[in-house]
Order: C-alpha cells, then sequence, then structure tokens
C-alpha cells in the first residue's frame, strides 16, 4: 500500500476527507518549501468551514477526543505536503513536530495528545514518519481549537 493509500485509509478511519480547498485562518502561507524542506504552519482540526473539536482538554475535551483533534490537525499537514509534491512518497523524513494543546488548569496529558499525531505519521509514512516532538499545554489557540500542530518535512 502506498503512503498516498495509506493517508486516504485514516481519513477514512476517522471519518473524514481531507480532499476539498483546506481552509486557512489568516494571512500566511500553510506551507512554504525551502530547498528540501517543508515548513507546514499550525493546523487546527479544521475540516471544511468547520473546527471539530474546540475547547479545553481536560475539561470540555476529554483525552479520546484530544487525540482525535491531534489526528486530524496532522492529516490536514499531510494533506497540505502531498499537494504540494503530488505524493507522499516524496516525503524523505518528518525531522520535527510541535503539539500545541489547549490544557485545562490541572490536564498533564499533553504528550499522550501527541502521540495521536505521531501514530498518524509512522502508519502513513513508515519510517519517514519518526520524529522528533515538543507538546506543550497552552491557555488558548485560535477559533478556541483544542489542539494545533506544525511540523517540518525533509523532501526528495
Amino acid at each position: 500500500m502506498s503512503r498516498d493509500e495509506r493517508f486516504r485509509a485514516e481519513a477514512l478511519a476517522l471519518g473524514y476527507s481531507f480532499e476539498g480547498e483546506i481552509r486557512i485562518g489568516g494571512h500566511y502561507s500553510p506551507l512554504v518549501r525551502d530547498g528540501d524542506t517543508l515548513h507546514v504552519s499550525g493546523q487546527i482540526p479544521r475540516v471544511g468551514d468547520e473546527v471539530v473539536v474546540t475547547g479545553a482538554a481536560g475539561e470540555a475535551v476529554d483525552l479520546d477526543r484530544a487525540r482525535l483533534a491531534a489526528k486530524i490537525c496532522v492529516l490536514r499537514a499531510l494533506a497540505l505536503i502531498q499537494r504540494s509534491l503530488g505524493s507522499l512518497d516524496q516525503v524523505r523524513r518528518i525531522p520535527g513536530m510541535s503539539v500545541f494543546v489547549q490544557s485545562a488548569r490541572h490536564f498533564t496529558q499533553q504528550s499522550e495528545v501527541a502521540d495521536a499525531a505521531s501514530g498518524v505519521l509512522f502508519n502513513v509514512l513508515g519510517e519517514a514518519g519518526e520524529h522528533a516532538r515538543t507538546s506543550v499545554g497552552v491557555y488558548q489557540l485560535p477559533k478556541n481549537a483544542t489542539v494545533e500542530v506544525s511540523l517540518i518535512a525533509s523532501v526528495a
């Protein structure tokens, strides 16, 4: 199974499609290529026009729902990469990913939320999805999103 097929399978397993427009929320580029490096700006769990997971993890959002948000965020990032390159088979490695989790005061499971995004990268990209990662809890994110993910990809 190709990486592109694994990407579609991951999206379908969640019940979402990333075929249409990937909407951004400001005056910036969602992806910038610098030589063999792609910088993907922060992606929130937006599908179409709707941010599908909002609120603070550990308060309005339980751990499973926050993990879903992380998966959607990283699938959006992969969709942007796929569109830029034509195929995810062009990804050599994901050297780094940052995961921001809107967190209730006593929520400390940011790494467990980030693990869901990491899992998607491994499932879709195999060894190329191995990455360094930072996960942090924050007070607020754009559009009240529960999670925001940014990443860097080395490409052929």
